[in-house]
């Protein structure tokens, strides 16, 4: 990429539409404004003109926004084309402004080039992705959160509080003939023990924004005619598989996207789990254990007549010790029982039917609880998982930090690393300017 040039691209999804959007960012806007609609829009009005070719013949009709660098959105000038939306014309329209000397821009320049002219930090800008992708409701309102800099607020805030920290390790270290308040390991220890307090809050918000983003994935697994695939029927609401008496009915896995409480979980109903000399079953089992693998929480359905048997205690040794597990006892209706949650020794129980839908708010509720969602949303904003490990590993290195503060050089350092990786997330990487804080908060003029 070369940030010196001009860059153009449609703005709207292709397609028939109403509108279209041309974007053009970058030095040549003016030109490419005189020579497509023989004047310059004034900066930040809707102008309505025509849009000309080569030959000054009429390609369409819009509106023209021209916003004056560095009040745009990237930073330089802008142009906004604003057309018919049928796909012929913003062609045309395109073609025309790269005949004018802009290039096709590469995905996520317009928001590359708003980072690298600090009209958005790192983490705002991964939030614009996020905001158009977001799935649900509460997904776009978190990513709006980010967006508007809501997280990098609150590491920035961190970022202050580690800087005061070191400002007087680095004077301590740095100028020990000077009357600077002595190091108190008690003293060091509350302040490192209240930016810990912050960033695992912030840590724990990230973790529920990502749940958000990403969702969780759900496998259904078990014996064959156990009611994997009319459970799946019943929390999506229709019949996405087939449901017979035949065993060995589902053979693929088949996928589901579904919503509780603004989270998307991803639930994979596939086929049963048993011995067969039927190759075509035996590769859809194959590919259920591949599917387990990737999961992050594994529903094994037992047939409540049945109950239990070896068979469900080899699937359960055979899954992996990093997955959520839930028994889900089903076919409640057929033996007369109530739909309920049994908790014990660490495990959950559920007793439900498929069926009849009696206790699918129980498996909702469960589902929540082992992806690890908390009940309020209220103030969670759209992270990815480089944000949580940069804001765990800061975590480790404050723990270090606390641990030598007998040792000042190296609890120097640790901290230095723990700012270090905050600022990764907001993509601020400039020089230790930590001597200059010194001189100025210190007064240590010499």
């Amino acid at each position: 990429m070369n940030d010196s040039e001009t860059i153009a691209a449609l703005a709207t999804a292709p397609g028939r539409a109403g509108i279209g959007v041309v974007r053009v960012s970058g030095s040549r806007c003016l030109h490419i404004a005189e020579n497509m609609m023989g004047r310059i829009p004034e900066p930040r009005y809707a102008l309505l003109t025509n849009f000309l070719d080569g030959q000054n013949q009429v390609i369409d009709r819009g509106i023209a926004l021209y916003f004056r660098s560095p009040n745009s959105f990237t930073g330089e000038d802008v142009l906004e084309i604003q057309g018919h939306g049928g796909l012929a014309v913003l062609q045309l329209l395109l073609e025309r402004c790269l005949e004018l000397g802009a290039r096709m821009a590469e995905p996520g320049e317009f928001t590359r080039r708003a980072f690298l002219n600090e009209k958005l930090d790192l983490a705002q800008a991964e939030s614009v992705a996020d905001l158009i992708d977001a799935s649900t409701a509460a997904a776009a309102k978190s990513a709006m959160r980010s967006l508007s800099g809501e997280f990098s607020s609150h590491i920035h805030k961190l970022v202050k509080s580690l800087i005061n920290l070191r400002l007087r390790v680095e004077a301590t270290i740095d100028f020990p003939e000077e009357d600077i308040e002595l190091l108190e390991s008690s003293g060091f220890r509350v302040r490192i023990d209240k930016i810990e307090e912050e960033l695992h809050a912030l840590l724990l918000n990230a973790q529920q924004g990502i749940l958000l983003r990403d969702g969780a994935q759900v496998v259904l697994i078990g014996q064959p005619n156990v009611g994997k695939s009319s459970l799946l029927n019943s929390l999506a609401g229709e019949d996405v598989a087939i449901v017979t008496d035949v065993a060995g009915t589902t053979r693929d896995p088949i996928r589901q996207h579904i919503q509780i409480e603004g989270v998307v979980f991803h639930i994979i109903d596939t086929a049963g789990l048993r011995d067969t000399s039927d190759t075509v079953e035996s590769i859809g089992i194959d590919r259920t254990w591949a599917s387990v693998g990737k999961a992050d929480i594994a529903v094994l359905l037992v047939d409540i007549r049945e109950g239990l048997n070896e068979r469900d205690e080899a699937i359960l040794e055979k899954l992996p010790s990093t997955i959520h597990i839930l028994r889900v006892y089903n076919k409640i209706d057929t033996v007369g029982e109530c739909a309920r949650r049994v908790d014990r020794e660490g495990e959950t129980t559920l007793y439900l039917s498929a069926k009849t839908g009696d206790g699918l708010d129980l498996l909702r509720q469960c589902l929540l609880n082992l992806a690890g969602w908390r009940p309020s949303s209220e103030g969670i904003f759209m992270a990815r998982q480089r944000h949580v490990s940069a804001l765990q590993s800061a975590g480790e290195y404050l723990k270090a930090a606390k641990e030598r503060v007998s040792q000042v050089e190296f609890m120097a350092e640790e901290l230095r690393l723990a700012q270090l990786k905050l600022n990764q997330i907001t993509g601020e990487f400039g020089a230790d300017d930590l001597l200059g804080e010194i001189f100025s908060k210190f007064c240590i003029g010499k």
